[in-house]
């Protein structure tokens, strides 16, 4: 009897379901309608999802257009740009050259960068491999950003400069999501792999992979159609906005992708690095280092309760992890200037979701929640409502950031100097220089790494003006700029306050120069 009742498991388990679990099946045409129906109430003029499950691919669609007013519909091979979720194919990179003995994970990265300095001589010498990929460097959350984002500056240049950042956390016990620390690791497969990183993932992953409709810079777009449209949403409206250069960003950000060719990644990742019977990109066991616990997450009371069958949240090597419905997860987001996405696998189910969407609203994790619910069965949390209404808060209050720091605090005050005493270069050892320009008897900043980033200056308060950027950005509105004297009167610093959540303009420390 009792072999009997194992043969039975055994012959479950052959067939991927678990004793005591049920076997979902969703309707694809009705998840193709909450799918549609997500997308107008979130108000996002264009998605594509892909589903793969047991090795096929489930579901590839495309839902709205790939540009607000104008005709064309998103399909399974419409690109978008994935962002972060570029991560993964960073860290699995890293994992083939280790199994070709080029390097190893817990080699010191001055081995391979011996330029590279860090807040501290210790880190500097101790920072291994693998420190790169899980966000333990002891940088703050998106410290340094502004030195690749539309910047001429090399990955090289961008690591030179980032000694001036100081440490927000400890080293190796605090999380901080750095993407100059995947900017290293790119330099890392550069040095061993002997090509670039944008060489080494198209050779060695996409053509592999069969990913033919990927590329790795914007500048590859113009040889491609079906192309996705970035947008930024406001208050008002979505409108769309140009696509933004992440060529130094690439190790870190820089993919652009379609569901059906990520449904391919999927196929592969599921199974552990294999692409068919005989060829792999990466072992068992790579797989299962990257998707080992390295880095613990913060988890809030608040976010448990939001999923209560959540009760850890960590990250692996390219990789974020947790548990749900009794299930390890492994997911990452990715968020690009007009452009979010989500990857969402349940490896046990041999099951993997991607979201591509063509605006920034917190939709992709979202959609692939709801979409995993259908297929573990159980109770359902209604993530999209939830989400709608969170995404609409936040940006509320993001808007009111905006107002709170460019609404005076005192009012009929006066500069203590005249304009001319404000024009001058400014020089920040991290970032490069500013200059503050008259022009039509108003003043004007120029952040010089960034030809883009020009502002015409309107009083505020006292030595306080605002920042009127002279194009939109996705991440920022206005901001303020201080003059700040010194004993004797003479402007000598400028503080900016330009309120986002991922481009800190109060790291730079701008100082003038004679």
């Amino acid at each position: 009897m009792l072999s009997r009742l194992l043969m039975i498991v055994a012959a479950l388990l052959w067939c991927g379901v678990g004793v005591g679990q049920e076997t979902v099946q969703p309707d694809p045409a009705q998840l193709r309608e909450v799918i549609e129906q997500a997308r107008i109430n979130w108000n996002v003029p264009g998605l594509s999802v892909a589903i793969v499950k047991d090795g096929q691919v489930w579901l590839a669609d495309g839902f709205g257009v790939r540009e607000l007013g104008q005709p064309d519909s998103v399909d399974a091979d419409t690109v978008f740009a994935i962002a972060s979720n570029t991560k993964a194919f960073t860290a699995a990179a890293i994992a083939m050259l280790e199994e070709e003995g080029k390097l190893r994970w817990d080699d010191p990265v001055q081995q391979y960068l011996p330029w590279l300095q860090l807040y501290d001589p210790y880190v500097s010498a101790e920072i291994r491999i693998d420190d790169l990929l899980c966000h333990r460097s002891g940088l703050g959350t998106f410290s340094g950003d502004l030195l690749w984002w539309g910047t001429p500056y090399t990955p090289e240049e961008v690591l030179r400069r980032a000694r001036h950042l100081p440490a927000k956390g400890r080293f190796r016990s605090t999380y901080g999501y750095s993407n100059l620390m995947f900017l290293a690791a790119g330099e890392v497969i550069r040095q061993t792999g002997g090509k670039s990183w944008p060489e080494f993932v198209q050779e060695r992953i996409l053509i592999p992979v069969g990913m033919t409709r990927t590329v790795t810079s914007v500048k590859s777009l113009d040889a491609l159609s079906n192309v996705a449209r970035p947008h930024k949403p406001t208050m008002e409206s979505v409108s769309p906005i140009p696509w933004y250069n992440w060529d130094t960003m690439a190790a870190a950000g820089g993919i652009i992708s379609s569901a059906n060719d990520m449904a391919k990644w999927l196929r592969v990742l599921l199974d552990h690095g294999r692409i068919d019977n005989d060829h792999r990109l990466f072992s068992d066991a790579s797989s299962h280092k990257m998707w080992t616990l390295h880095t613990v997450l913060p988890f809030s009371e608040s976010a448990q309760k939001r999923s209560p069958t959540t009760h850890f949240k960590a990250y692996g090597l390219g990789w974020s992890l947790s548990d749900y419905k009794g299930h390890m997860t492994v997911s990452h987001g990715g968020g690009y200037d007009g452009m979010y996405s989500h990857v969402l696998l349940v490896p046990e189910e041999n099951l993997g979701i991607v979201v591509l969407t063509n605006s920034m609203t917190g939709i992709s994790p979202a959609l692939a929640n709801t979409l995993v619910d259908e297929f573990l069965g159980g109770e359902k949390t209604d993530w999209l409502t939830q989400g709608v209404e969170r995404d609409r808060k936040d940006r509320a209050a993001f808007y009111q950031r905006v107002k709170d720091a460019t609404t005076p605090k005192a009012e009929g005050t006066q500069p203590s100097r005249d304009k001319q005493t404000c024009v001058g270069t400014y020089r920040c050892p991290l970032y490069g220089d500013a200059t503050v320009g008259l022009e039509d008897d108003k003043l004007v900043l120029r952040l010089q790494p960034n030809s883009e980033l020009v502002a015409d200056l309107t009083h505020l308060h006292y030595d306080t003006w605002v920042i009127h950027w002279r194009q939109e950005f996705a991440w920022f509105a206005e901001g303020t700029i201080q003059f700040v004297p010194d004993a004797q009167g003479i402007f000598q610093e400028l503080r900016l306050d330009v309120p986002n959540d991922d481009l800190w303009f109060d790291e730079l420390k701008l100082m003038r120069i004679p």
